[in-house]
């Protein structure tokens, strides 16, 4: 399974992890496995907010936006937030467990403090793991981006027609049709066949070209009217194929209505 950052179960996986690991290492050292899993249980959400608190809004908000001083602030102010609520939490363990003595839970229950700085540590390692997989998913966008723009510089589609290579600008191009082993190009003015396959003109066509059906490319600039049955490119209407109702829905219908209503509204 590959992970993103964003993924819920990503982090699910992480900590499960770092439970199941903690609770066997300290369950031994203590030889109390249902202790170690109590103490580990308690501390974790404490742990899990300062982790997500951290990442999530000290980081993008003022790391990286270059507040230095309101970041190191902020943090110290967390790590001791933090901490005292780790030592409410051991407390009322001490308290309520042991009943004012460590010794009834286990031989060495007093590194409670031990699994916290532990934790801690964790909590450094997953965040400097969490932002080198951001770092990573920002560097494939930004190469995505960049063979985007290169399309789009371009501006023209590259085919090999009649031994000869020609250069079809985007905006003539209505839609492409797959015929058995080679293309059909329709255009404002004419219609081009060449041997190749969809799928590999597909990859070099800009975002405004969408796929909608296995034998069909439109451009979207062309589209008049659009439902999950069929795409009408004005004289032409072609099928949506059932395994691109979903991409259509949401790269045509919901942005022409998004459209319509901002249109509506610049009317009122």
């Amino acid at each position: 399974m590959k992970f993103k950052s964003s993924n819920p179960v990503y982090h699910l996986v992480y900590w499960f992890f770092v439970l199941t690991i903690l609770t066997l290492v300290f369950g031994q050292k203590w030889a109390n496995g249902v202790a170690a899993f109590y103490f580990i249980s308690l501390l974790t959400p404490i742990v899990l907010g300062t982790s997500y608190f951290f990442n999530y809004h000290l980081v993008p908000n003022f790391l990286l936006k270059k507040k230095h001083f309101r970041f190191t602030l902020y943090t110290l102010y967390t790590i001791i937030v933090s901490l005292y609520l780790e030592s409410i939490v051991l407390m009322y363990a001490y308290v309520y467990l042991g009943q004012y003595s460590f010794h009834p839970l286990a031989p060495n229950a007093s590194d409670t403090i031990l699994l916290a700085v532990i934790l801690y540590l964790l909590v450094i390692m997953g965040s400097i793991l969490l932002m080198l997989k951001q770092i990573k998913e920002k560097q494939l966008l930004i190469e995505m981006l960049n063979k985007e723009n290169e399309k789009v510089v371009a501006g023209v589609l590259e085919l090999k027609v009649k031994r000869k290579v020609l250069k079809i600008p985007f905006n003539d191009i209505i839609y492409i049709e797959s015929l058995s082993d080679y293309i059909q190009v329709h255009t404002l003015t004419d219609q081009l066949s060449c041997k190749e396959k969809i799928s590999h003109v597909v990859t070099r066509l800009p975002a405004s070209f969408l796929r909608i059906h296995r034998s069909y490319i439109v451009n979207t600039q062309k589209v008049t009217s659009a439902a999950l049955s069929g795409v009408n490119l004005g004289k032409n209407v072609l099928p949506v194929g059932r395994s691109y109702k979903a991409i259509v829905k949401e790269q045509l219908l919901y942005k022409s209505s998004k459209f319509l209503i901002v249109l509506a509204a610049s009317h009122c």
